[in-house]
């Protein structure tokens, strides 16, 4: 794709995700606009162009990544058609941001990266914790060594049991594994893994277990695992879908020779520093549109003026990761 002034977007799945995550950061960065919608629910399709503006909507995908006013196609539909509708897309001649998880595993993330080369086209993936000054503060801390050299990790990810995971007859489809995959974990955990892997380095060893502890679906609701990076760090994790409330818990601990810092993947609580000084506290709030600086990096990368932190192939270690940790 040559450079372009104005870089207008077509989206693939418009449902929850981008009526504030990702939806308005297409139109209102500067150099982006946002041109098509599409979803099989034409109602439901019109209805979001209508009220975000954009001047076409689209019920079939194919319609959409053939629209010549779309220049890059963003997949926001569930997990088990990220491979086949970002691949389409590519070999259309258009670069994509595909949601994530990245594919229902490392194999089709592969797949996905060489219909890229192929096509001559970039391929960004929505981990875009790499983005947020929140996550770039704890990188800078440690970075500049506040911490010393970081030697462990330690997650912890407890909520309890939503009122719709108590329906079977109306499961959401990310507890559905045949659309989306091994339930919460393949949700939630990969952001918490992407941005270890941004801050610490990759990871080269995985291992885990998952459980069906609660019994009110068929995927896992609790995983644990041990991680070692190629840096020489060491990490446990833990995810849990059905604690009591109680328990609840976002936590991610990286502890270093001289300190630690503690931060949140979800709850954007206070980044604590702890070092033989004491302890201090950096508030961070993440921004109203959570996607607009990693789709602010797109649209300069795609212009030349900039880089963009998460791509195809960074995305697919973290489907590498998630792979080795449900291996039975």
């Amino acid at each position: 794709m040559e450079p372009k002034q104005i870089v207008r977007w077509g989206i693939l799945g418009c449902g929850d995700v981008c009526e504030r995550k990702s939806g308005p950061p297409m139109y209102l960065t500067e150099h982006s606009a946002l041109v098509a919608v599409m979803r099989r629910d034409g109602a439901k399709a019109a209805d979001f162009a209508r009220r975000h503006q954009v001047a076409r909507f689209y019920t079939d995908a194919g319609a959409l990544i053939a629209d010549p006013e779309v220049d890059i196609v963003y997949v926001a539909t569930p997990h088990a058609t990220h491979k086949e509708l970002t691949i389409r897309a590519l070999e259309a001649g258009k670069p994509v941001y595909v949601e994530k998880p990245m594919a229902m595993n490392h194999a089709e993330c592969r797949e996905m990266i060489a219909a890229a080369e192929k096509a001559g086209q970039k391929l960004f993936v929505a981990y875009y914790r790499r983005a947020l000054p929140y996550f770039l503060k704890v990188r800078e801390l440690i970075e500049t060594g506040r911490i010393g050299s970081p030697q462990r990790v330690e997650v912890r990810y407890l909520r309890p049991a939503a009122p719709e995971d108590r329906d079977p007859e109306h499961l959401p489809w990310r507890l559905r594994r045949e659309v989306g995959g091994e339930g919460y974990f393949y949700d939630m955990a990969p952001h918490t893994l992407d941005i270890l892997d941004f801050l610490l380095g990759e990871i080269a060893a995985a291992e885990g277990m998952k459980s069906n502890l609660g019994g009110l679906y068929e995927v896992a609701d609790t995983v644990s695992a041990a991680l070692h990076f190629r840096s020489g760090v060491v990490g446990t994790g833990l995810w849990s879908f059905v604690a009591t409330p109680e328990e609840t818990e976002d936590s991610v601990l990286i502890v270093g020779s001289r300190g630690s810092v503690r931060f949140s993947t979800f709850a954007f609580t206070p980044v604590e520093l702890t070092t033989p000084e004491g302890t201090e506290r950096f508030a961070i709030e993440p921004p109203t549109h959570i996607q607009a600086p990693m789709i602010a990096s797109i649209v300069a990368e795609l212009r030349g003026e900039g880089h963009c932190p998460s791509t195809g192939v960074s995305a697919a270690r973290t489907s590498w990761v998630m792979d080795a940790i449900l291996k039975e």
